[in-house]
C-alpha cells in the first residue's frame, strides 16, 4: 500500500513562555501543503522486517527513523506481522516542514488499513502523539491552531483557495535546539487567530515567526530568501517552523524558482 506524506507550514509562530519540563509553550497555525514524500508498506510474509529508503539522504540509525518507531509502537501493542517498508524522501529534514512527523503519521494510517486494525482517528492520534509534538496533526491533516508544546489542537476554518505557494529550502540545517538558543520570549501583541481573519495581503509585519530573529542572525541567507519572495510578488512570506524553509504566498504568477540556486524548491496550489 502506498501513501504520500505531505508537508506543513506554520502560519505565524509565537513562543510564549518556557515550561518547567524544559520545553516551550508556543502558538501557531499548522496548515497542510501538497509537498510530498512517498511511503510504501507491504507484508513481508515469513521474511524479517525490512526498511529501505531513496531520495534525500536520511541521517541517523534505522531504528531511530520515525516510520520504524511508528511500526514498532504498533507492532509491540497490536502484534502485527512483519513488513517491508520503503520511504522515498523528498521533503528535506531540518526544514521546519514536518516531513518526518508526516511520514510517521502516514505509517500509522497505512498499517491501520493494511492489517485492518480498526483504529479510530483518535486512537491513531494517541499513538502519533507518543512520537512527537506535531505527529498527530498529520492524522487528520486539517488546519489547526496549535498551542502548549505544539500538541494541543483547535480546528481552524481558513480558506486559502486561489493562492499559490512557493517553498525554498536552502542547504542549511537548523536544529530545533539552535533555534531556541537565542529565542526572545514575548507576549504577542495580536493573536494569530485574529490576524488570520484578514486577507493574506495584510499579514506582513503582523503575522510573525518568533524564530526568524535568531535564525536570520545566524543564517542571513535565509533572510535573503524571504526578501526575494517579497521582491518576486509574494503577498506574504515567512520561515516555516524553526527553519530553514521559507515559503511565499502568491495571488498571481509564481516566481521562477530556478533563480534560487543551490536550493530545493517546490510550488503548488493552496487548498
Amino acid at each position: 500500500m502506498l501513501a504520500f506524506p505531505n508537508a506543513k507550514i506554520n502560519l505565524g509562530l509565537n513562543v510564549t513562555g518556557a515550561r518547567p519540563d524544559g520545553f516551550h509553550d508556543i502558538e501557531t497555525v499548522l496548515f497542510p501543503v501538497a509537498f510530498r514524500d512517498v511511503l510504501e508498506i507491504i507484508p513481508s510474509g515469513e521474511q524479517p522486517d525490512e526498511f529501505q529508503h531513496s531520495g534525500l539522504t536520511i541521517p541517523g540509525k534505522v531504528e531511530e527513523n520515525l516510520c520504524i518507531r511508528a511500526y514498532t509502537l504498533l507492532k509491540d501493542e497490536l502484534l502485527i506481522p512483519t513488513i517491508r517498508m520503503h520511504l522515498h524522501k523528498v521533503i528535506p529534514m531540518g526544514a521546519g516542514l514536518g516531513g518526518g512527523s508526516s511520514d510517521a503519521a502516514s505509517a500509522i494510517k497505512l498499517l491501520n488499513d493494511l492489517f485492518s486494525l480498526a483504529l479510530s482517528p483518535l486512537q491513531m492520534m494517541q499513538y502519533a502523539h507518543k512520537l512527537g509534538s506535531d505527529c498527530e496533526f498529520f492524522i487528520e491533516n486539517k488546519p489547526v491552531f496549535a498551542s502548549g508544546r505544539g500538541d494541543q489542537f483547535e480546528t481552524v476554518k481558513l480558506n486559502l483557495d486561489g493562492y499559490s505557494i512557493a517553498i525554498v529550502i536552502p542547504p542549511v540545517h537548523v536544529s530545533t535546539a539552535e533555534a531556541y538558543e537565542k529565542i526572545a520570549i514575548n507576549k504577542p501583541v495580536e493573536s494569530i487567530q485574529a490576524i488570520l481573519k484578514v486577507s493574506p495581503g495584510e499579514w506582513k509585519d503582523r503575522l510573525v515567526n518568533d524564530f526568524e530573529g535568531s535564525v536570520f542572525q545566524r543564517h542571513p541567507e535565509i533572510l535573503q530568501i524571504k526578501e526575494k519572495m517579497y521582491a518576486a510578488g509574494a503577498v506574504y512570506a515567512s520561515m516555516s517552523g524553526s527553519g530553514s524553509a521559507v515559503y511565499g504566498l502568491f495571488d498571481q504568477q509564481l516566481p521562477d524558482l530556478n533563480s534560487f540556486n543551490g536550493c530545493i524548491t517546490w510550488s503548488g496550489k493552496m487548498s
